[in-house]
């Protein structure tokens, strides 16, 4: 019998506490796990644990929610939807340019929070064909792979590679388990081969990018962090 699906984790940061007591009820109403965070540096810290969803204020002490959002970008395509109560409309263009995917104006109803939550929390619902982590996406039906939006261009054994790190995300793979779950078995040739792609792939993946993601476990193997 198969476990139930977890409940998305919804971030909340917004520094009117009333507000943030009202929205943080209905999406537990909801069904939501939801975390409550006050100003921008705290919202920033919580938002890159990785929740599903992120409620951004815009108008936050210690740091205003565009820098927020332009610093959650620069680490995760995770969906933010921006409120505030400016309605003019470079208010709105200036959130959706820091990497806002929704923009909502207070006041609100609830309900349309709510919709808009289930919007973009259905395009974060698995897909089959599609892998993700953090911001590196791989559409297998394309064969086609993009970090933080940028299309990455990889040889068949670097996107072999990058697909199996993919598939076990946060385990650390000796380099004969790579070699046998990329090359195969039956394949002769020398391990260390395994070096070589690993140092091709970070210079793609990796490269001009702060947060590097294929990370060395020194004298055991590789790893893709989370």
């Amino acid at each position: 019998m198969s476990e139930p699906a977890k409940p998305f984790k919804i971030l909340v940061i917004e520094d009117d506490r009333a507000i943030g007591r009202v929205i943080r009820l209905e999406l537990e109403h909801e069904g939501y796990t939801v975390e409550s965070a006050h100003d921008g540096l705290e919202g920033l810290e919580k938002a890159l644990k990785e929740p599903d969803l992120v409620i951004l204020d815009l108008m936050l002490p210690r740091m205003d929610g565009v820098e927020v959002c332009h610093r959650i970008r620069a680490k995760s395509r995770v969906p933010i939807i921006m409120l505030t109560a400016k309605d003019r409309v470079p208010d709105r263009v200036g959130g959706l340019d820091a990497g806002a995917d929704d923009y909502l104006t207070k006041p609100f109803a609830n309900e349309e929070l709510l919709a808009r939550v289930r919007a973009r929390l259905r395009e974060r619902e698995p897909q089959e064909n599609l892998l993700t982590h953090r911001d590196i996406v791989m559409d297998r039906d394309r064969r086609e792979v993009t970090r933080a939006g940028k299309p990455i261009a990889l040889t068949p054994k670097e996107y072999a590679l990058l697909e199996y790190l993919l598939l076990h995300p946060n385990k650390v793979h000796t380099r004969d388990e790579l070699f046998n779950g990329v090359w195969g078995s039956d394949f002769l040739g020398d391990s260390n081969l395994i070096d070589v792609y690993i140092r091709y792939l970070r210079s793609k993946i990796d490269e001009g990018f702060e947060e590097k993601l294929i990370a060395t476990v020194r004298g055991v193997g590789y790893t893709i962090k989370d």
